[in-house]
């Protein structure tokens, strides 16, 4: 069994490289996008409630 973990762990390497290394699906970062819009939206109308008590 320990023969085999050297060659486990170079396999699990080679997975997350080739994980890392795929690009990031348009979809997806358009979904990031907007819920970063959304997020600030949220808060810059907190910090004008806030400014208006």
């Amino acid at each position: 069994m320990a023969d085999s973990q050297p060659g486990i762990a170079t396999q699990l390497r080679q997975l997350y490289q080739s994980v890392q290394d795929e690009a990031i699906p348009d979809r997806f970062l358009s979904l990031l996008e907007k819920l970063d819009q959304a997020e600030q939206q949220a808060d810059q109308a907190l910090r004008i409630k806030d400014s208006a008590q």
